[in-house]
């Protein structure tokens, strides 16, 4: 009985062990379990750093890289904290944890401590209060992303902006404030006090966007962040936002007639030079052009009578730009009259036309200035020169005889040409038309008629039919026969033989008082600028395959003038060259082959080198078809 109680005793015994035992099991379990726990919340506890969950610490920590985070706090943001964790360079030596003083200034707090890889630059309000540390940990907890992309070597350090600025001009900032700067740089930290920053010293994109963003700055990758509560605004920092705009080209090389500046600022037209000068700041890109302001582009024989004139851009340093001796208050529209002036259809179609389509958005408010200058000339057009300008223009040659340095606020080099004698109004800046110039003119010299005459008008008169003279090439040498003809026809015809000196008042009232104008094609018919509305113009084109290059120059600038256009291409049988070529000559068989041997040739033989004398049967017709223009009026 004793053996069995005794043998009881003995299971009941390993039953009591065994529950002690699994219960020991258990606490050390929970014990392990726990630790295990801490460790890989603390992945920093360098004794079990093979069971963090993060190895790429064990690599970070061997070679020994530091970084520096600073917390800035400055009362003149009201009191903001910036958190910045800027990636130094690896090296052989250094703690990985410790603390380094930095000198303070007036009313602010700074305090800097070497922490793991990472570039965080994080702006906190309140100090190192609750939020501010939860960014300031989750800085430290991607510290190694970032640590590993960086694998260039560096020390940290300190410098000055001035000191930086001239051992790399390269260098990106990565922020900058109304109190602070702090640019992060490839081998150094750089924490000092500015109040603004060059326009090659703005902050990189994506800095005040919302979430992260990641930048390459001196072969580093920088890990930006802001809180979207703390995103800078204008008003704080005017400084950052202000960027120098890059001037725009001062010069437009694309038109087929004409080159063509247009620019406003501190311009100085320095007349001893031929020059516009545009005084900018420093940083931005110099320019520097040259222009013939005349509207025959590509024109070699033209434009090689006409002054070049330069437009640049200056600094005020090195040399400073030449100061003013006059400051004018309106813009200044530079042209010449060289080239082919003197000829009244270049007058009109690359001086004139352009002129009132560059300037008449001024109102008469503008400064001509004028290159190449023929005193005849400006008496000539005294009265249109008038009615676009206010103001005497200026001789640019007398300008730079007597040192003068004119400012403006506003110029324009060169004239808008758009075709021969024509406005088109879907080229023009202000919507103008060929017919606003006509109209123009007729204000500007008094021209009293604004339409032809009406027949039922009750006075009785005859239309009035006028006819271009010619004198030397291309002359109608049967003329009084056409006279005849056309007072045949039920014209008054008359006969215009105005002189190149003749004043253009006097021209433009002889000419506005027809209701017909006939001519041969030459520079003549240029005065049907001063016809009424409705009247007919009449070319008889000289014989050589010239139809193409007669429209041109005076059939399409009737139709836009609202002018009635007839053609009149004469035979062989009408041309003088009949008498001076055989009837097989090429110039009879393929004239407009000839062409090919350039305007040269056709201006010489073919418009110079030949007479006419119009077949009046063939031309009755067209007297018919003038009348019958003007009795539809």
């Amino acid at each position: 009985m004793k053996q069995q109680q005794g043998g009881g005793g003995g299971v009941l015994g390993v039953r009591f062990e065994s529950q002690r035992f699994r219960l020991l099991s258990i606490v050390v379990g929970c014990f392990l379990i726990s630790v295990t726990f801490l460790l890989s919340s603390r992945p920093d506890t360098g004794a079990f750093d093979t069971l963090s969950p993060k190895p790429w610490l064990e690599e970070a920590r061997s070679t020994q890289t530091t970084a520096i985070k600073t917390v800035k706090t400055s009362p003149k943001l009201g009191g903001r904290d910036f958190l910045v964790d800027v990636v130094p360079q690896r090296g052989a030596q250094g703690e990985s944890h410790g603390r380094q003083p930095e000198q303070q200034s007036a009313g602010e707090k700074t305090e800097t401590e070497w922490v793991k890889d990472t570039v965080i630059i994080e702006e906190r309000i309140g100090g190192a209060g609750a939020g501010g540390t939860e960014r300031a940990e989750q800085a430290e907890a991607e510290s190694g992303v970032n640590a590993a992309a960086a694998g260039t070597d560096r020390q940290p350090g300190t410098t000055t902006v001035e000191e930086e600025e001239a051992a790399h001009h390269d260098d990106l900032p990565v922020q900058t404030t109304g109190a602070a700067v702090t640019t992060a740089q490839p081998a150094m930290l750089k924490t000092t006090t500015a109040t603004a920053t060059r326009p090659d010293q703005l902050p990189v994109p994506g800095l005040f966007s919302d979430g992260a963003e990641t930048q390459k700055v001196g072969g580093r990758a920088m890990k930006l962040q802001a809180d979207p509560a703390t995103i800078i605004t204008t008003d704080q920092t005017p400084a950052i936002i202000k960027q120098t705009t890059p001037l725009p080209p001062l010069c437009d090389f694309s038109d087929r007639r004409s080159d063509i500046c247009d620019f406003t600022g501190d311009i100085r037209l320095d007349a001893n030079t031929s020059s516009y000068i545009v005084v900018v700041d420093a940083a931005t890109p110099g320019q520097l052009h040259k222009v013939r302001p005349y509207q025959r582009k590509g024109d070699e024989t033209c434009m090689g009578r006409v002054t070049e004139i330069t437009v640049r851009t200056s600094s005020s340093s090195p040399s400073p730009s030449p100061q003013c001796t006059r400051t004018h208050t309106v813009p200044a529209v530079t042209f010449s009259i060289g080239g082919y002036t003197g000829n009244i259809f270049h007058d009109f179609s690359d001086v004139l036309v352009p002129l009132y389509n560059t300037v008449h958005k001024y109102g008469g408010d503008v400064q001509l200035v004028m290159t190449n200058v023929a005193p005849w000339w400006l008496v000539k057009y005294d009265k249109l020169l008038r009615t676009i300008s206010r103001y005497a223009p200026i001789d640019l040659a007398k300008a730079a005889a007597a040192g003068e340095v004119h400012c403006f606020p506003h110029a324009i080099v060169s004239l808008r040409a758009h075709r021969e004698l024509i406005i088109e109004r879907d080229r023009s800046v202000d919507g103008l038309a060929t017919p606003d110039f006509t109209r123009f003119i007729r204000r500007a010299l008094s021209l009293p008629r604004d339409a032809p005459s009406r027949v039922a008008d009750g006075t009785g008169r005859k239309p009035r039919l006028l006819i271009i003279s010619r004198s030397r090439t291309r002359i109608l040498l049967n003329l009084a026969d056409v006279i005849r003809a056309a007072q045949g026809a039920g014209f008054d015809a008359a006969v215009s033989e105005s002189d190149v000196g003749d004043s253009i008042s006097r021209v433009g009232a002889e000419i506005n008082s027809a209701d017909v104008l006939v001519g041969v094609h030459g520079a003549g018919l240029t005065n049907m600028m001063f016809l009424p509305p409705g009247a007919t113009l009449v070319q008889v084109v000289p014989w050589g395959g010239l139809q193409w290059i007669a429209h041109m120059d005076y059939g399409d600038p009737a139709e836009a003038m609202g002018l009635r256009y007839v053609q009149y291409e004469i035979g062989v049988e009408e041309s003088s060259l009949k008498d001076k070529y055989p009837r097989d000559h090429e110039i009879f068989t393929n004239p407009t082959g000839m062409h090919k041997k350039g305007f040269g040739f056709m201006r010489q033989t073919l418009m110079d080198g030949q007479n006419i004398t119009v077949d009046l049967d063939r031309f009755r017709g067209v007297l018919q078809e003038a009348l019958g223009n003007y009795l539809a009026q």
